[in-house]
C-alpha cells in the first residue's frame, strides 16, 4: 500500500519537471532563430548565403 503511492508521486514529479524545461527550450529557439536571420539576412545577405552554402 505504501509502495504504490510513492512511485506514482515520483512519476508525476518527473513528468512535470520534464515538461517544464521542454516547453522553455522549445519557445526559446524559435524566437532567437527568427530574430537572428532577420537582421543578418537584411544587413549581410551575401555573407548569409555564403555561410549557408559552405
Amino acid at each position: 500500500s505504501v509502495a504504490v503511492p510513492q512511485p506514482i508521486a515520483d512519476s508525476c514529479n518527473e513528468l512535470c519537471a520534464r515538461q517544464c524545461p521542454d516547453s522553455t527550450a522549445f519557445i526559446q529557439p524559435p524566437p532567437v532563430v527568427v530574430t537572428f536571420p532577420g537582421p543578418i539576412l537584411s544587413s549581410f545577405p551575401q555573407q548569409a548565403v555564403v555561410g549557408s552554402s559552405g
